[in-house]
């Protein structure tokens, strides 16, 4: 048997303890060759800091809240040991017998996190027509509407009501959060 990526579902905040949990029982029953990898999927957003100077900060969001991927070869006792895990609800696919993922949805995750960790996303999408609000620059707390995202720059141009006239102004991702 080969060893395969398959999708743990966890309750969800409970990640980082689960990984760590599977982590030690896989060293104290010696199972290391059996389940190779633990991995929680994450990535780097850009996100304005909530400090009085402003700028930016870096922070980790998980990809996928809720679910590790493990890579391990599926046998009885492998299969017992990651769903006896305390918070750990399944795995992905039929209850009994779960589900492997393609090598390539597994290497397309892994390459999104070095990705992120090299070059950090915005904390939110943006796209046209959505409305917006302001949290950092001259125009805090002003909402407004997107007119027109340049990703590659981490640029919108944005229409915010300024004496009751539509005005075009330029931000960065981060000065905005999405209006609620």
């Amino acid at each position: 048997m080969a060893l395969r990526w398959y999708v743990v579902h966890t309750f969800s905040g409970f990640e980082n303890r689960v990984k760590q949990a599977l982590e030690d029982t896989i060293k104290k029953h010696h199972l290391e060759d059996q389940i190779t990898e633990v991995v929680l999927p994450m990535e780097n957003v850009l996100e304005a800091s909530k400090s009085k100077a402003g700028g930016r900060r870096t922070a980790t969001r998980k990809l996928f809240p809720g679910y590790l991927l493990v890579r391990m070869e599926l046998t009885e006792q492998t299969w017992h040991l990651v769903k006896e895990t305390p918070k750990v609800t399944g795995f992905l696919g039929d209850k009994n017998q779960p589900e492997p993922i393609s090598d390539e949805e597994a290497t397309h995750v892994l390459t999104q996190m070095e990705e992120g960790a090299k070059k950090p996303k915005p904390k939110f999408h943006f796209d046209e027509g959505d409305e917006i609000k302001v949290v950092e620059g001259p125009f805090t707390n002003f909402t407004g509407v997107v007119e027109e995202v340049n990703e590659d720059k981490g640029k919108l141009r944005v229409l915010i009501s300024i004496f009751g006239r539509p005005t075009p102004v330029e931000l960065d991702f981060i000065q905005v959060d999405k209006a609620s």
